[in-house]
């Protein structure tokens, strides 16, 4: 399995997000790049195009949850833009999940990995419980939702790099674990509640890892993504 960090790109325009990104230009390798809704809602879809076309593999971050039939017809048009990995919100059941695959798959049989969102890691047991009405474990949620995405044909779901061993442990070590919630030792929280470092992310059994603010807003945005890397990576 190929462990990958991937950058939060969450800037409000494209014209940060590509100064941002040209600090990168040098490296051989271009980093995983997560465009998310405050990007993509502000640039539309060409700036994928553009952050691709500078050799960087794209996470579309949209976290689409509609009805079955809108979401097949969104994903078909997302599917244009040939991104890397691609999610939903498992909270959609298992057939709308079927449906974005379906639509999502090219005539050709190509397309990318799909993966279901499953508890936001700015969730807890108490919210949980208090604003969704959810009285089940949050770890037996989470991996319920797992099993819904492994059945309805995805690659993988993002959680908390705490669920990741139990995700595996219950769907395989193929399944993909997309992590975020990922800060350094000595870093603020922020507004995640579940949260680890690089090092206990990889221990943990995380495939990808998303980190935003620790890179974004370091002071050496190249230098804090090597750090990612050999903590998580090597």
């Amino acid at each position: 399995m190929n462990h990958h960090v991937i950058i939060a790109c969450d800037f409000a325009d494209g014209r940060t997000t590509l100064g941002f990104l040209n600090r990168f230009a040098p490296l051989s390798q271009k980093p995983f790049v997560k465009i998310g809704m405050e990007l993509f809602y502000a640039e539309g879809p060409d700036m994928v195009r553009r952050v691709k076309a500078l050799g960087h593999p794209v996470f579309l971050d949209l976290k689409l949850h509609d009805i079955p039939n809108t979401v097949k017809k969104a994903m078909a048009s997302l599917s244009r833009l040939d991104v890397d990995l691609v999610n939903v919100h498992a909270g959609g059941g298992r057939s709308m999940m079927e449906a974005a695959l379906e639509g999502l798959t090219r005539p050709d049989g190509s397309r990318s990995k799909l993966i279901a969102v499953t508890m936001l890691t700015s969730t807890d047991q108490a919210m949980m419980e208090r604003d969704l009405l959810i009285e089940k474990p949050l770890e037996e949620v989470v991996l319920s939702y797992a099993e819904n995405a492994k059945s309805a044909g995805l690659d993988g779901i993002v959680c908390s790099p705490l669920e990741a061993a139990a995700v595996h442990g219950r769907c395989g070590q193929e399944f993909l674990t997309v992590t975020p919630g990922i800060r350094f030792a000595e870093g603020d929280k922020g507004d995640q509640k579940r949260v680890t470092t690089p090092a206990l992310a990889k221990e943990l059994g995380s495939d990808y890892i998303v980190v935003g603010r620790p890179i974004t807003q370091a002071a050496d945005p190249v230098e804090a993504y090597g750090r990612c890397v050999r903590e998580f990576v090597r």
